[in-house]
């Protein structure tokens, strides 16, 4: 209950009869969807979209090998999710079971599913990431390498079972429709890498009866995605994932009566969204550098869908991705480190490489093929434009590599030696707390930096852990204290009203600009604390100068009263860091950094791993944590500023 009237103050009186009005239709159209939607009213006739995709592309030694082995796992019912995890998910697979948990969802009617009920459905979200049925795809990628049948037999078996086991709006792989756009998706590859509608799967009756039936489900996929798109405070990644899946099924299957309506709406909003949903300088306004990249993956497989079918997006819509990329390629350090801001869970809309790879890397060097023509040095990038072929879009030329000042999307970076062996890297969170009303993904971390030197990781962002472990944990890492600013009075910047919602929003703004990167002099604040009785201000100070590789970081807080005042300092876990008189000791593998705090009364503690309240953790991915050392410094004050000072060396 409480989390309805939460919900509720955060729409719009607009978006609050939106919803009355879906619920109302879905209510009245239960019994007659259920029986009409698996069938298409009028029989899709035979003209499936086939890229003529023969063969694999080149591969390097080794990866052949590499792709059968997981083949033969997959086969052998071992899955694996998120970034690295195998699960064992059954064979024949139980599509409907959370392999984490072992609970199988119901066969109901998928709105009559409280998703968020661990008894009924388990964690959701390992439902959820089996279903996008990315691993299928790999089996595809199988048969496109050997030749061999037993892939396309094992392709066979594990479609027929999901298409008994989830028929149309039934269990809970119907509950969400940004997941019926992933499958999407992962079908349209997988089509094209078995060669389409000449395809050996779909030989023989049992194989033609395969193919109607696939196309009955594609069909009930892409109109209740049509019927359910995410709007209002809700479109945010979730629009783009529905609408991308409802663009590439009408493109590569248009079969039926409505697909052309289909593509065009899909089309015409991707359009939109791209322009929405990213910064003018190129930052996802989810404010979740995870997010940054998968709406960005969305993107590109919309893209090139349209390019290999000729019906291409405008110039803009590149523009977007170009920008996107040139922030991502920015922010990370030279060995590939990318900040865990807001949210992560490591979801994928496509995977064609090896588990555990570098998402943020394959999504560069797919925009080095794309806009520079670059050959296609990733291995999972070769595949993706080996399945969707088609000449390249019209891109801008004129767009730059890096740069170091993203105000609209509200980061700015700070170093020296950018790319270079002694790179010393940071970058300072000074924008809003996440995207439309309910903010879902991003986190109190206003004010919050973060740095890298050589390449290894010093300051960090802790990440997300998970979304469905206890409250506690979801509270902890998207909470102000499991980041690199401070907290007041023992609360939050933003009050948050459940685990994808914040109902106030702290707002940061730039009070001083810094000229560059390595000489850079920044002054801001934000408004996060003003909500308290005696109100408060936070004000932030961070200079960096590249002749003495020193940081100084100033931090006061405006108020009429004293406030309990914590300043948090987050360490990477392979560090070596000790407590001194006057702060602490960080030694890399290398690098030594030198930390010196002034101000009133100041009491120093270094935190690791503790549970009551959690502080001290580091999330790598998914459903992942360990212990990290943690720097807390606490006062009571009204004004007097506290400092530190950040001195680095290099051995």
């Amino acid at each position: 209950m409480v989390w309805w009237v939460n919900r509720l103050r955060c729409m719009s009186v607009a978006e609050i009869g939106y919803r009355v009005r879906r619920a109302a239709r879905a209510k009245m159209a239960r019994g007659a969807t259920l029986r009409a939607v698996s069938a298409p009213t009028s029989a899709p006739l035979p003209r499936a979209r086939t890229f003529n995709v023969q063969g694999a592309p080149t591969m390097h030694p080794g990866e052949v090998d590499a792709l059968l082995a997981e083949a033969d796992r997959i086969c052998a019912g071992h899955v694996v999710l998120f970034a690295d995890r195998s699960f064992d998910v059954g064979v024949p697979t139980v599509w409907n079971r959370d392999p984490y948990s072992g609970v199988t969802g119901p066969s109901i009617f998928s709105d009559n599913i409280a998703i968020d009920n661990p008894e009924l459905v388990g964690d959701i979200k390992h439902v959820w990431e089996l279903n996008r049925h990315l691993h299928l795809v790999r089996l595809a990628q199988a048969w496109s390498v050997s030749g061999d049948v037993r892939w396309l037999h094992a392709l066979e078996q594990q479609l027929r079972s999901w298409l008994d086991q989830c028929p149309p709006l039934l269990g809970p792989n119907w509950t969400s429709p940004m997941e019926l756009g992933i499958r999407l998706v992962n079908w349209a590859l997988l089509w094209q890498l078995v060669g389409g509608e000449a395809s050996l799967l779909f030989a023989g009756e049992s194989g033609q009866r395969l193919r109607a039936d696939w196309l009955d489900s594609i069909h009930a996929h892409c109109r209740t995605i049509s019927r359910n798109l995410s709007r209002h405070s809700s479109a945010n990644n979730h629009l783009i994932g529905e609408l991308t899946g409802l663009f590439v099924a009408s493109s590569v299957w248009p079969c039926w009566k409505a697909s052309s309506a289909w593509m065009e709406q899909a089309r015409r909003e991707l359009e939109q969204q791209a322009r929405l949903q990213y910064s003018l300088d190129g930052v996802n306004r989810e404010q979740a550098f995870g997010y940054h990249v998968f709406s960005a993956e969305f993107l590109f497989v919309a893209g090139l869908v349209g390019q290999a079918c000729d019906v291409g997006f405008s110039r803009t819509y590149w523009s977007v991705l170009q920008r996107a990329l040139r922030f991502l390629r920015s922010v990370r350090d030279i060995n590939g480190h990318v900040p865990n801001v807001g949210d992560s869970d490591d979801g994928s809309v496509f995977r064609l490489d090896a588990a555990g790879s570098d998402r943020a890397a394959q999504l560069l060097a797919l925009g080095e093929s794309v806009f520079g023509a670059q050959p296609a040095s990733h291995p999972g990038v070769r595949w993706l434009l080996h399945a969707l072929p088609g000449r390249r879009p019209d891109a801008d030329p004129h767009e730059s590599d890096t740069g170091w000042a993203f105000p609209d999307g509200g980061y700015l970076l700070f170093g020296s030696q950018f790319g270079e062996e002694n790179e010393i890297k940071g970058m300072l969170d000074c924008g809003p707390l996440g995207y439309l009303g309910i903010a879902a993904h991003g986190h109190a971390d206003a004010l919050s930096l973060t740095l890298s030197v050589a390449g290894e990781q010093v300051l960090v962002d802790p990440g997300t852990y998970s979304y469905w472990q206890g409250q506690k944990w979801r509270d902890y890492f998207r909470g102000t204290s499991a980041h690199n600013t401070v907290r007041v009075d023992g609360r939050d910047q933003s009050v948050s009203g459940g685990r994808f919602m914040w109902l106030r929003k702290a707002r940061a703004s730039i009070e001083r600009m810094p000229a560059s990167p390595h000489e850079f002099d920044f002054r801001g604040s934000h408004d996060g604390y003003s909500r308290l009785s005696d109100p408060v201000r936070h004000l932030r100070s961070v200079r960096y100068d590249a002749a003495t590789s020193t940081l100084v970081v100033r931090d006061e807080v405006a108020a009429k009263k004293s406030h309990a005042i914590e300043l948090f300092w987050h360490f990477a876990p392979e560090l070596n860091v000790r407590l001194t008189s006057t702060g602490l000791h960080v030694r890399g593998k290398r690098f030594a950094l030198q930390m010196h705090t002034t101000g009133p009364d100041l009491k120093l503690e270094l935190v690791r791993g503790a549970e009551n309240p959690p502080l001290g953790w580091y999330s790598r991915c998914y459903q992942s944590k360990e212990p990290s050392d943690v720097l807390r410094i606490s006062t009571v004050s009204s004004a007097v500023p506290v400092e530190c000072k950040f001195t680095i060396t290099f051995f």
